[in-house]
């Protein structure tokens, strides 16, 4: 296998055919112009491009097939100057040289897993009669060339020819008035040279107050300079004191808001565990809130970052604008005493070349006047270095001057954004206080829940410890039915006995207000009873059993405080008592349900006197 790099013309073209049938065809040919016997060519119908469409998996059409290929020839030129092109035209031969052999013409994508072939095209060599056609067009172009060249080169001599007789003819005519001026300028400078030597002696007294004058106003203009080029150095050295001084302050103003930021997030910290583990009740209630809470905090923190950008970019312009014109400002006065100094200089230069060609023509006295003037020159040239370096000395001074300013810049941006981050956090631990509250206030509401079910509970337990005592008392009585039921001196039932077991079954919690047939003896005692008769609650009836209303009587003692003027009950039956029987088996739910909420009020109301009430009527909200 032999790799070569060869350079190749492709020529496309699109041939319509209309005899005897109207089709396109696409010739492509390859040629090199360094080898003429190279050719190669390939020529796609409409149907042949349909079988390469399916052989190939292509995606176009036979009309846009010309363009696309074309794209792919310019990605492969401009990839061609890289050490590892993207795309690669590859010219592949069965045989060990090209031939006259069929070659494939592969447009390769290449990347470091694999060589992508995105079109592969199989040209033909061509045959003598077109190697003898394509060079017969090959020399018809050189002859075409040539002709044109052959014109542009007569063209070009004829030009040439006509400028070089105008210029010999242009030549001569200047050469005469050359004559003409040297014979004017011997007798002017024969003129000049008596006028020059009388107005020289006046011209060198003149020169030497001159120079004095100048060198006192030099002297003058030094000292000047340098005393401002010293206030100026002070100045700028008390300022970069000053400024020195603020940075410092602004870093220790940075490390204590570091500090408070610090304290604020541990702080946080601990808050945020005494809000987890009272969020835990109220975390189905709160999550749609923190979902909502959490974009319009993001919002906000866009919003802020934006105002926050926008203020920088707008001090920075500022700065930016104050910059220029201060340097205009400094532009302008450097200009101002560097067009001084030319005009000078030029002034100077001026005097200075009419007295040397008028010294030239004199003698040793004019050498010496030479001289002097050379001296003044140099003293000029050292003038002119030192304004340099002063210039140079001051450019360094402003471009620290101003790296100094943008560091200040930069700082005041980091505490604008430290004191924002600040505000959040300030906001953002009130919201935690907020949540804080409510949630205190939402466990002082169930703290007092518990507490008016603690003493509903002391209050069953008193009850069922009062039937308990008054069963004990009670002699047993018969029943009808073989069945024994007793009453207590309140008018609760007693649990009655079942004969086909023999056994007695444990009293349920609710079992004072379940229905029982009420026997005989037991309405002989209610209706001869001397107390106001009390309805007991059916609504917890009715969790147990569907029955009636049972009616009994109470007590005098119990009526008598039921009728008093204070309806609530005593502070001594709401304390819980170590001997009393605790009331198992009524949970809270049974208590907190929809039947005992018409007869639970948050308030214990007095009532009127004599009125009958439920006996849940006294219990706590």
């Amino acid at each position: 296998c032999v790799h070569r790099r060869l350079n190749i013309r492709v020529n496309i073209e699109l041939l319509s055919i209309s005899n005897p049938v109207h089709k396109k065809d696409l010739a492509v040919r390859l040629t090199d112009d360094t080898d003429p016997f190279f050719l190669y060519n390939l020529v796609i119908s409409e149907e042949d491009f349909q079988s390469l469409k399916s052989q190939q998996g292509l995606l176009v059409d036979f009309s846009a097939f010309p363009q696309k290929f074309i794209d792919l020839l310019q990605q492969c030129i401009q990839e061609q100057s890289k050490d590892i092109p993207r795309f690669l035209l590859q010219l592949v031969s069965s045989a060990s040289v090209l031939d006259h052999t069929p070659v494939l013409l592969n447009v390769v994508e290449t990347n470091p897993f694999k060589h992508l072939t995105h079109l592969s095209l199989k040209f033909l060599p061509g045959s003598d009669a077109d190697v003898k056609k394509f060079l017969a067009s090959c020399l018809k172009c050189l002859k075409e060339d040539k002709v044109m060249l052959e014109e542009k080169l007569r063209k070009t001599e004829e030009d040439l020819s006509r400028q070089l007789s105008y210029t010999q003819q242009s030549l001569s005519e200047k050469s005469r008035e050359l004559d003409k001026l040297k014979n004017e300028w011997t007798s002017y400078t024969t003129a000049l040279t008596n006028k020059h030597t009388q107005e020289l002696t006046n011209e060198k007294e003149r020169a030497l107050q001159a120079q004095a004058q100048c060198q006192q106003q030099h002297d003058q203009q030094k000292k000047e300079l340098e005393n401002l080029h010293q206030k100026s150095i002070q100045q700028l050295q008390n300022r970069l004191s000053e400024l020195e001084v603020i940075n410092k302050d602004l870093t220790e103003r940075r490390y204590k808001g570091d500090s408070t930021v610090r304290e604020l997030k541990a702080k946080l910290s601990g808050v945020e565990d005494e809000c987890q583990r009272a969020k835990q009740e109220v975390l189905s209630l709160r999550r749609e809130n923190t979902t909502l809470d959490a974009e319009c905090h993001e919002k906000e923190k866009l919003v802020n970052q934006l105002q926050t950008r926008v203020a920088v970019l707008e001090q920075e312009i500022k700065d930016k604008d104050q910059l220029v014109i201060r340097t205009k400002e400094v532009l302008d006065a450097t200009q101002e005493q560097k067009v001084i100094l030319e005009e000078s200089t030029e002034k100077k230069q001026s005097h200075i070349e009419k007295l040397e060609t008028t010294i030239k023509s004199l003698s040793a006295e004019l050498l010496k006047a030479n001289e002097i003037i050379k001296k003044l020159q140099g003293d000029l040239k050292t003038l002119m270095s030192k304004l340099k370096l002063k210039n140079s000395v001051t450019i360094q001074q402003e471009k620290l001057l101003a790296e100094k300013e943008e560091k200040l810049h930069k700082e005041q941006r980091e505490l604008q954004e430290m004191g924002q981050s600040l505000q959040m956090k300030d906001q953002e631990v009130c919201k935690l206080q907020e949540q804080l509250e409510t949630t205190v206030q939402k466990l002082e509401e169930s703290k007092q829940l518990l507490k008016t079910n603690e003493n509903v509970i002391t209050w069953l337990n008193k009850q069922l410890n009062e039937v308990q005592m008054a069963k004990r008392l009670e002699t047993p009585a018969s029943a009808p039915a073989g069945v024994r039921a007793a009453l207590s001196p309140h008018g609760v039932p007693d649990r009655p006995p079942f004969p086909c077991s023999g056994i007695g079954q444990p009293l349920s919690p609710l079992y004072p207000f379940q229905n029982f047939t009420e026997p005989a003896h037991s309405k002989a005692v209610s209706s001869q009873g001397p107390g106001p008769k009390v309805q007991l609650n059916t609504q917890l009836a009715k969790m147990t059993r569907c029955s009636d209303v049972q009616t009994v009587t109470a007590p005098g003692h119990l009526a008598n405080k039921e009728n008093s003027d204070n309806l609530r009950l005593d502070s001594k039956y709401l304390k819980k008592k170590d001997d009393s029987i605790p009331l198992r088996g009524l949970s809270q739910n049974t208590l907190n349900s929809e039947y005992l909420k018409p007869y639970l009020p948050t308030k214990a109301q007095p009532l009127p006197k004599g009125a009958v009430t439920p006996a849940s009527a006294y219990f706590p909200g």
